[in-house]
């Protein structure tokens, strides 16, 4: 989607109770295999709940890891599109990590909802905490995305030992007007994901990580959000990116040391000066 000029006119709710699930959601269905570096190892993960499609996912234990992390991709692909990312984290972080598919997407069984991405969430995280032996609440919520406004919205409800935000958009609606303004888009939206509203109900460590250059979901909305979370919290604006960026090198060593200071309770991170280049 792209921003339209101050001429936009009101969009009928019925056009955009059609368009919704179609912008929203893009998944891909098969996995594209070719985009597994060399020497990941990693394990094929189906959940089953009754009552609920199963879904899938990727899971990458490390012995000994400092966290156990549980990661909620965008709106788009699957989750062979987070390879590589499964592999820096598990590599160059040493954390244990589950990547999982929302329902409708890669081998993912359903169809995608508010609700249903959420809940989704929640049983991975459930299956997490039974495969490693940690507590639900002790794992590291990490989102990128719409993935973040799903993770925000299970540390607010569940609770969660640090929660991870990337290139987050403060809620659908916000968002939605940006793009097109003066259309009333936002209004008529069925779907929420309120996470200005729903983050300050999160009581633990927060990082945020936002480009300076997205133009997808743009950097304003991550300090929105930074603002409106509970200390400790950190704001990490990366120099230079778009909304599918890279970690950088220096931004994972922040990632790093914000894991090792997940439990002192005298966290009281800054905020960061913009990393990249």
């Amino acid at each position: 989607m792209s921003a339209c000029s101050t001429g936009c006119v009101a969009i009928p709710a019925s056009v955009v109770t059609g368009l919704e699930q179609h912008v929203l959601y893009q998944p891909t269905r098969e996995l594209d295999y070719t985009r597994v570096p060399p020497g990941l190892e990693y394990q094929d993960v189906e959940i089953h709940t009754a009552g609920s499609p199963t879904i899938h996912g990727w899971y990458c234990p490390v012995e000994n890891p400092r966290a156990v992390v549980l990661f909620a991709h965008g709106n788009a692909g699957n989750v062979s599109h987070r390879a590589h990312l499964l592999q820096t984290w598990t590599r160059q972080l040493q954390v244990s990590m589950l990547v999982f598919d929302y329902r409708g997407y890669g081998r993912s069984e359903g169809t995608p909802s508010e609700a249903g991405l959420v809940d989704d969430a929640r049983r991975a995280r459930d299956w997490l905490a039974q495969q490693t032996g940690t507590a639900p609440e002790d794992i590291v919520l990490y989102g990128r995305s719409l993935g973040g406004a799903v993770m925000v919205e299970l540390a607010a409800n569940d609770g969660a030992r640090g929660l991870i935000l990337e290139s987050t958009f403060t809620s659908l609606p916000e968002l939605a007007d940006w793009k097109l303004p003066h259309s009333g888009v936002g209004g008529k939206l069925d779907t929420q994901f309120p996470s200005i509203e729903r983050l300050p109900n999160f009581h633990g460590p927060v990082l945020i990580a936002h480009g300076s250059d997205d133009v997808v979901i743009p950097q304003s909305h991550g300090r929105a959000l930074f603002e409106a979370a509970n200390q400790p919290k950190q704001f990490v604006p990366i120099k230079g990116a778009k909304h599918d960026w890279a970690p950088p090198f220096d931004y994972l060593l922040t990632v790093s040391r914000f894991i090792d200071r997940l439990d002192d309770k005298t966290f009281q991170p800054e905020l960061a000066s913009p990393l990249g280049s």
